[in-house]
C-alpha cells in the first residue's frame, strides 16, 4: 500500500477529482493548505501591497494498493499540469498497514469492500 499526497493548484482540484474518479479511485481526502514557495514578490491591488510568498494550494491525500499507484499518479499528473511554475508536487509514501475499524480487517482488504475487488 502507498499513500499518495499531491499538492496542486486550487483551480485544478475539480479536474484532478474527475480524473481520479475516471481512474477508479473513489475515495480520497483533500485539504486547503498554505505554503511558502520561492516567489517573494509583493502584488499591488487597489493601492495595497499584498505579500504573495504564502501560496494557497489543495492537498489531496489518497491511500491505494500498490497496483493502483501508477494509474493514480498518472491521473493527477495529467489533470493538474499547466506547464507553469507552481503546478505542485506528488509524493508517494509507503504505508505499513491499515485496519478497518468496523470489522478489524487488516492490509489491502481494509481499503475496499470485497465485492469491489479490482
Amino acid at each position: 500500500m502507498k499513500k499518495i499526497e499531491a499538492i496542486i493548484r486550487k483551480t485544478k482540484f475539480e479536474e484532478v477529482k474527475d480524473a481520479l474518479l475516471a481512474a477508479g479511485i473513489e475515495w480520497f481526502s483533500y485539504y486547503d493548505v498554505r505554503g511558502v514557495g520561492k516567489s517573494r514578490q509583493g502584488r499591488i491591488y487597489r493601492g495595497v501591497v499584498y505579500d504573495t510568498s504564502s501560496i494557497e494550494r489543495t492537498l489531496v491525500s489518497i491511500i491505494v494498493r500498490d497496483k493502483n499507484v501508477e494509474k493514480t499518479v498518472a491521473a493527477i499528473l495529467e489533470a493538474a499540469k499547466t506547464g507553469e511554475i507552481g503546478d505542485g508536487r506528488i509524493f508517494v509514501i509507503p504505508i505499513e498497514d491499515s485496519v478497518r475499524i468496523r470489522t478489524g480487517e487488516r492490509g489491502d482488504i481494509a481499503l475496499y469492500n470485497a465485492e469491489q475487488e479490482s
